[in-house]
Formats: structure tokens, C-alpha cells, sequence
């Protein structure tokens, strides 16, 4: 009975991400652009931010990764860095498949701001394969955002 419960969470889990483009964290629309962002936000222009890309075909665990990517983010990182829920695949103005060479079903780009400007990206694969070990992933992907997003340009 358990592994129909599950089952009926995943369903309904990856139903919701499919169907939502954007799901922003405080008001950041993509199809701005960074610059009106910042304009509207002063706050945001020393916000880096954490891009989390799905496609319309999200793999089995992609919505348990996006789940506990939403989860470290909301204890650790909710007041540093911004947070972007994004369907790549219905993306027609912001061009993210050419810009982040994205390509997976869920994946993790993290972009360094500083004054406005964005400093490169990095992206993070396959977390996706790491949801078996909840720990592991926590400090592995915590490691990530941390090391990258608080390195100063």
C-alpha cells in the first residue's frame, strides 16, 4: 500500500512541474530579464541565483530532487541567493537550452551576480541519482552553491 501512496506522489509531484513554466521565489520573471529585475528589486543585484531546470519529460526521481533542492534551499540559502524553478523545454524568450547547454531532464545552474552582472555559471548534474542518500546529497549540493556563490569576483 506504501509503494502506491509513493507512486501517487511522484504522479502527482512531476504533474505539477510539468505543467508549471516558471515557478519564481520572489517575483523574477525570466521573460524581464535580469536587468529589469534588479531594477525593480535593489535588493536582488548582489543576489546570485540558483536556476533549477526541468523538462517536460522529468525523469522518475527528478521530483524528489527538486523537493529536496527546495528543502536545503528554504534552511540554508533562502536569505543569500535567489531561487528559479524553470521548464526549459516551454522557453521562448530567454534562449536557457543555448545559454546553459542544458540538455538533462533536472539540472542546477548556478550564476554569480555581483553589481548587477552576472560572472559565469556553473552547473550541477545528476543530483537526479543522488536522492537515495539524502545526506549526501544535502552536503553535496550544499558544497556546491557555497563554494561557487560565495567565491568573490
Amino acid at each position: 500500500m506504501s509503494r502506491i501512496i509513493q507512486a501517487l506522489f511522484v504522479a502527482v509531484a512531476l504533474s505539477s512541474y510539468a505543467q508549471a513554466q516558471v515557478e519564481p521565489t520572489d517575483g523574477y520573471m525570466p521573460s524581464q530579464g535580469l536587468q529589469e529585475y534588479f531594477a525593480a528589486s535593489q535588493t536582488d543585484e548582489n543576489k546570485s541565483i540558483i536556476y533549477v531546470f526541468y523538462n517536460d519529460e522529468p525523469c522518475y526521481t527528478c521530483a524528489a530532487a527538486i523537493e529536496m533542492i527546495e528543502n536545503l534551499y528554504d534552511r540554508e540559502f533562502i536569505d543569500d541567493f535567489n531561487l528559479f524553478l524553470i521548464n526549459y523545454q516551454n522557453d521562448e524568450e530567454n534562449n536557457f537550452i543555448e545559454t546553459y547547454q542544458l540538455s538533462k531532464p533536472l539540472e542546477v545552474v548556478l550564476v554569480q551576480i555581483n553589481d548587477g552582472a552576472a560572472f559565469g555559471y556553473k552547473k550541477v548534474e545528476n543530483l537526479q541519482d543522488m536522492t537515495s542518500d539524502p545526506v549526501s546529497f544535502n552536503d553535496y549540493l550544499g558544497n556546491q552553491i557555497t563554494d561557487y556563490l560565495s567565491a568573490e569576483y
